[in-house]
């Protein structure tokens, strides 16, 4: 497969601040008392800096620097200190402070030398103990981050399931790739990282396959990645909206899972997963429209379960999308497809109502909509119940009063209800933005502005691309095989190769 790569370069979006940061790469100075001035110039007014000066038996005089609350301050006692004192009394300790702790046994989780200043301020930031020397124009950062600072691995808010693990991503990066780890227990699962965002230095890393995923995608994604110029970056949607290959479509370009057992199915069809360290987030490239309503309980249950209740997500998708527009088309349009009796009922219950068919139906979506939002926000005891309790009592009273009829009410609830079955929030999120605009298209031309709409819908999904991967591949362009895991959830003993789309080993 041919990765298509974007012909014009990611924006620069960044805002150039005057930050002390900006001081460059300037060396880390052997003259402890010069280092300590930078450090408290350059941290001035930052009430949660401490820098300590430190004293050990046969060396020089030294400091440690970090930032209160983003370091575990029992652990640099316990941890660090104490067993770095007694070594330093050791008759062998008149090594230098700095080789003896990297070369030492220590409960530490990670120790790095450093040469720079801007590491130093880097790495003080990122919750690392900085350790400087007398006479030494290096610097030790020690990761000693506060374990409070991260929630414990609990199930995933988004991606509910029964049968399956529920375990989900937390905003801890080391903390999701050891869970990737724990599923692919193999040195072919590669993590590669970068740092992006020029003030926030957000650690952001790409897990694939070695072997299966195809290098031309890996290769660009990482180009990608590399473009980005922003100045922060604190969830993986601000990597997703800037390296898409279509920026102007509501349809989402990349799969976005908080579940480790699904990123890591992913990744073994060859496709590459960005994990942003500070979300529980990750993308997935290259994604599909399919993969917008499948879920990895599908594959837990048995093929016959999970193939009727995949057909069963297409069909509430189609009714989300099209549901109040058929309605406003037939009834405004095309009474005469309507039943008779039906119709009368329909004619009955419009006969109060003061505004037309479509204002009815596109003032009702959009208070359904607040409702749901509403619901969302609030807090979780009261929210279900307010949304749920303002949906009956506005619907009710607006009939009651003769301003919506009531078939109104029935459409966008079941349509409302219908849009719950779509498994995944991004997809879910563009089927209800594009029923607004087909609504308005029934209520002007009839069932020929939905045939318009969908026709205009459908030449879009077929120009899009995921990382050179056409959108609604296997249908467009067909792939007979690739049918198994779209329309159906073959059985296991039929799904014996990986999906073609990435371009990784089928075998």
């Amino acid at each position: 497969m041919r990765i298509r790569s974007r012909t014009k370069r990611l924006p620069d979006i960044s805002r150039k601040l005057a930050i002390p940061e900006e001081q460059g790469n300037a060396k880390i100075s052997d003259r402890l008392e010069d280092n300590e001035a930078a450090l408290r110039e350059l941290f001035d007014r930052c009430a949660d800096f401490y820098i300590h000066p430190v004293y050990f038996q046969q060396s020089e005089p030294g400091l440690v620097a970090y930032m209160q609350g983003l370091v575990d301050t029992q652990s640099l006692d316990f941890d660090l200190l104490e067993p770095l004192l007694e070594q330093i009394r050791q008759p062998d300790g008149a090594s230098p402070v700095i080789k003896a702790i990297h070369n030492a046994s220590f409960s530490v989780v990670h120790t790095k030398t450093i040469t720079e200043l801007s590491e130093a301020v880097r790495d003080i930031t990122s919750g690392s103990i900085v350790l400087m020397m007398q006479s030494s124009n290096k610097a030790l950062a020690i990761k000693l981050q506060n374990k409070n600072l991260n929630r414990a691995v609990e199930e995933p808010v988004t991606e509910a399931v029964i049968r399956g693990p529920h375990s989900g991503f937390i905003e801890n990066l080391n903390v999701n790739i050891a869970l990737l780890r724990v599923r692919l227990k193999t040195p072919r699962l590669k993590v590669e990282t970068f740092i992006l965002g020029d003030v926030s230095h957000t650690v952001v890393a790409v897990a694939y396959m070695e072997g299966i995923a195809p290098n031309e995608l890996i290769e660009e994604v990482k180009r990608r990645l590399t473009q980005i110029k922003i100045d922060v970056i604190f969830e993986s949607g601000h990597i997703e909206e800037i390296i898409s290959d279509v920026r102007y479509t509501p349809f989402p370009l990349m799969q976005m899972s908080e579940r480790p057992d699904t990123v890591a199915a992913l990744i073994y069809e060859g496709k590459a997963a960005i994990i942003v360290d500070g979300t529980p987030m990750v993308n997935i490239v290259p994604a599909t429209f399919w993969q917008g309503f499948q879920i990895v309980e599908d594959y837990y249950n048995k093929f016959m379960f999970a193939t009727a209740f995949r057909w069963l997500r297409f069909l509430f998708a189609l009714l989300t999308l099209l549901m109040p527009s058929l309605y406003v088309a037939i009834t405004t349009f095309h009474q005469e497809m309507i039943p008779t009796a039906l119709s009368l009922s329909i004619a009955a219950a419009r006969a109060a109502a003061p505004f037309p068919t479509m204002l009815e139906t596109l003032m009702m979506e959009i208070i359904f909509e607040a409702l749901r939002e509403a619901g969302i926000r609030l807090p979780t005891p009261i929210g279900p119940t307010v949304s749920i309790v303002g949906a009956l009592v506005i619907g009710q009273a607006a009939v009651q009063a003769g301003i919506i009829s009531a078939p109104i009410v029935i459409v966008v609830a079941l349509t409302g209800i219908s849009s719950f079955l779509i498994p995944k929030v991004n997809m879910n999120l563009a089927l209800r933005l594009l029923r607004f605009p087909v609504v308005i298209m029934a209520g002007l031309f009839g069932l020929f502005g939905i045939g318009a709409a969908l026709l205009a819908l459908l030449i879009h999904l077929v120009t899009l691309r995921s990382f050179g991967v056409p959108y609604l591949t296997p249908i467009a362009p067909f792939q007979a095989s690739g049918l198994w895991d779209v329309l159906v959830r073959a059985p296991w003993w039929i799904l014996r190769k990986r999906p073609h789309q990435t371009g990784g080993d089928s075998g």
